[in-house]
C-alpha cells in the first residue's frame, strides 16, 4: 500500500513539473524595452541583419489602421497603443535548409516580428517557430532559428539603450 501511495505521489509530481515547464515558455516570446519605437526598431532592425536575417518588408501597422478611427469608432486602438509596427524578415540559407528536410515548414517563411509601444516602452513579439515545428524533422534547425533571432531581439534591445 506505501509503495502505491509512493508511486502515487511521484506520478502526481511529475505531471506537475511538466505543467510547470509547459508553463514557463509561451508559445510567443516576448521582450518589453523601456525606449521608443524610434530607438528599439533600427536597432533591432540592424540586429536581426548582423546575423543574416534580411527586413525584407516594414508595414507600420498603427499608421494603416489610423485612417478607420472615425469608422471603427469605440472599437479602434482599445490599448491605447502609440505605435504598432511589423518587420519580415528572412536567411536564405536557413530557407533551403528547411525545405531540404521538410518543406511544408515553408509555411513559416518569410519570418516576422510584431513591435508595439506604449507609455513610451515598446514591446518586440515573436511566434516561436518551434511551436509549429513541433512534429517536424527540421525542428532542430528550427530551434538554432528561433534561438538565433530571439538574441537579435535581445542584442537590438540592449543596444538601443
Amino acid at each position: 500500500m506505501l509503495t502505491k501511495c509512493r508511486m502515487g505521489l511521484f506520478v502526481v509530481f511529475v505531471m506537475c513539473m511538466s505543467m510547470s515547464v509547459q508553463a514557463a515558455q509561451s508559445n510567443v516570446f516576448k521582450l518589453t524595452a523601456n525606449n521608443s519605437m524610434d530607438k528599439v526598431y533600427p536597432s533591432v532592425y540592424k540586429a536581426l541583419e548582423d546575423v543574416n536575417f534580411f527586413v525584407v518588408f516594414e508595414p507600420f501597422i498603427s499608421k494603416s489602421i489610423s485612417r478607420f478611427e472615425e469608422k471603427w469608432g469605440d472599437e479602434y486602438n482599445k490599448n491605447k497603443l502609440d505605435s504598432i509596427r511589423s518587420m519580415v524578415f528572412c536567411n536564405g540559407w536557413y530557407a533551403n535548409k528547411v525545405s531540404n528536410i521538410d518543406p511544408e515548414m515553408l509555411a513559416l517563411c518569410p519570418l516576422r516580428i510584431g513591435l508595439y509601444e506604449k507609455a513610451g516602452k515598446t514591446t518586440i513579439v515573436f511566434a516561436r517557430p518551434t511551436v509549429i515545428a513541433a512534429q517536424s524533422n527540421a525542428l532542430s534547425v528550427l530551434r538554432e532559428v528561433e534561438s538565433k533571432i530571439i538574441n537579435a531581439i535581445k542584442s537590438g534591445v540592449k543596444g538601443a539603450n
